[in-house]
């Protein structure tokens, strides 16, 4: 079957670190970008960062731009998740997801894919004191 897990999620103080792992199975994540998401309760999913196959493209949120680094390391078939400084408001469920789409570029930035495949079931992170 065709797989994405996170694992990582944790309860945390403000101002600490998480890194969220993204483990893909039953395929090879070289030929997929992979989009990270939250979800808060009574709030829309949002996207937090992408991928590209690759590496070479990579976009984040302004919300979190300078905060997280999303990596991924195709030979263990895995996509990483740092997220440093966190605060109250980083506090949601994390989803990773696979897109097989063909990567695009505006001005020179990567822009994330709007369509994936397969999604992870999420993990649940909580930033509070």
């Amino acid at each position: 079957q065709l797989q994405l897990v996170e694992s990582g999620g944790d309860l945390v103080q403000p101002g600490g670190s998480l890194r969220l792992t993204c483990a893909a199975s039953g395929f090879s994540l070289d030929d997929y970008a992979i989009g990270w998401f939250r979800q808060a309760p009574g709030k829309e999913r949002e996207r937090v960062s992408c991928i590209s196959s690759t590496s070479i493209g990579i976009t984040y949120s302004d919300s979190v731009k300078g905060r997280f680094t999303v990596s991924r390391d195709n030979a263990k078939n895995t996509v990483y998740l740092r997220m440093n400084s966190l605060k109250p408001e980083d506090s949601a469920v994390y989803y990773c997801a696979a897109s097989s789409t063909l990567p695009s570029y505006d001005r020179g930035e990567y822009v994330c894919p709007d369509r994936y495949d397969i999604w992870g079931q999420g993990t649940q992170v909580t930033v509070s004191s």
